[in-house]
């Protein structure tokens, strides 16, 4: 959960040409900072530049910052973008797509909005004159009304979600400082926001929440982010409400981190598809974080670092929960604790997407990418140069380069989901880029 810098609104006004610029490291989440300023920039549609570099002296940033200084503008290479031709898709998945929008849209779904926008990502906020012509409302509740119900879950109850994680393996890397280690207390409070979540959740017939745990929540319970991983896997620790109720019984909860609604519309989204075709719903946004050039092991391309801050979900990982740890996040940004569900996502099929909002229109950006296994090291090493206590995927992308990605991408976040085998990944874009634009989202194929 990356600090993100404040909404940028005085760049409404500003007259003079706006340059963003980053350096290449994925030690501060500098580049997801700069992401979520060009999405922000986007959306309010002001026109800007953008440049990255690891040492500023690449020939890709001369040449750039040249461009700029003569033509106050930077002009990347976009040729991996195209818009959906729907006449293009297979048959069966392009009807799958349009009869899940026409029901979403019959129906409607309820999005639970814990805080909107108390993170400051005015690229994360979806005004409602966009959000519900395509079928999908939202329900905006309170992180206090959270502790609130918190208080309510018995400690006898939040145990039982604890002995659960416990006898499926998940390491609790725990200690007696509270100031600086995991300790059970904290984990219990997770516990008791975990239940609390589905029971809130229940009562407004949400479909999908999002916990802004951040601003003001981080100040009074112990992170979300436990609690977000849970919620975003089928097999989960079942919770009850009061009256004995198993809540959302054999189902996952989907959860967007940070209250990014645009995630929160992917991820509602990728549900309703991965279901309908058989698939693990599973799904997670993860920040664009880093990446680097990785040869060996079977692999030879640009390797992105998708990292999150704990939301990850553990089907997702290798050997699941039993590959999975608990550790207690970086007290600079998390005072009071709590821990992560951190693992190393396993190698495998995914599709990858982000919702946005550009032209005052609702886009969405969609790809094919690779999961890949790196040595432990390797691993080990670019947690290092990240945040280590975070769940991390390694990621080729499929026909997008490291530099497309960063000129395109509206968003610090992206949306991933496994298939089964390459051709199930294939058709489930299919049918999820035909929901979409059958939603009246504008869809571009990136790299496929």
């Amino acid at each position: 959960m990356a600090v993100q810098p404040p909404c940028p609104g005085g760049l409404r006004d500003h007259r003079g040409p706006i340059l963003t610029v980053a350096n290449w490291s994925g030690e501060w989440p500098g580049l997801v900072g700069l992401l979520n300023l060009n999405g922000s920039l986007t959306k309010m549609g002001v026109t800007y530049s953008s440049i990255w570099s690891k040492d500023f002296t690449d020939d890709f940033f001369k040449q750039g910052i040249r461009e700029w200084i003569h033509d106050r503008k930077i002009t990347h290479d976009s040729s991996h973008v195209r818009a959906l031709d729907t006449a293009a898709l297979p048959e069966a998945e392009a009807q799958m797509g349009k009869a899940l929008a026409a029901q979403l849209q019959r129906e409607k779904a309820i999005m639970g909005i814990f805080d909107e926008g108390c993170m400051g990502m005015y690229n994360a906020i979806i005004d409602d004159s966009l959000l519900n012509p395509t079928g999908i409302y939202k329900e905006r509740l309170s992180q206090s009304a959270l502790v609130a119900a918190m208080n309510q879950v018995s400690d006898k109850e939040a145990q039982k979600i604890r002995d659960w994680l416990d006898d499926r393996g998940v390491k609790f890397v725990t200690g007696s400082d509270p100031d600086t280690e995991l300790t059970d207390a904290q984990i219990l409070g997770q516990c008791k926001m975990y239940i609390a979540a589905l029971r809130i959740a229940q009562d407004f017939h949400c479909d999908a929440i999002g916990i802004q745990y951040q601003q003001g929540l981080k100040d009074m319970a112990p992170a979300s982010d436990l609690v977000e991983g849970l919620l975003n896997n089928v097999k989960r620790p079942p919770a009850y409400d009061e009256r004995g109720q198993e809540l959302y019984a054999g189902k996952a909860l989907p959860h967007f981190n940070e209250v990014d609604e645009c995630a929160g519309v992917d991820a509602l989204v990728t549900n309703r598809v991965w279901n309908a075709m058989g698939f693990d719903p599973a799904t997670t946004l993860h920040d664009v974080r880093w990446g680097e050039d990785f040869h060996g092991n079977g692999v030879d391309d640009f390797v992105w670092v998708f990292l999150i801050s704990g939301a990850a979900p553990a089907s997702h990982f290798i050997d699941g929960y039993a590959g999975a740890s608990s550790e207690r996040q970086p007290p600079m940004y998390f005072r009071l604790g709590g821990g992560t569900l951190k693992g190393v996502s396993r190698p495998g099929e995914i599709v990858w997407s982000r919702v946005y909002v550009m032209d005052d229109a609702l886009h969405a950006d969609i790809g094919r990418a690779t999961a890949v296994e790196l040595p432990q090291e390797e691993t080990e090493r670019r947690w290092q140069l990240t945040t280590p206590q975070w769940p991390i995927m390694h990621a080729v992308l499929h026909g997008v380069n490291r530099d497309q990605m960063m000129a395109r991408h509206k968003a610090n976040h992206l949306n991933v989901a496994y298939a089964p085998s390459a051709a199930d990944a294939d058709r489930a874009l299919a049918a999820k880029a035909a929901m979409f634009d059958a939603m009246g989202i504008d869809v571009h194929l990136c790299g496929v």
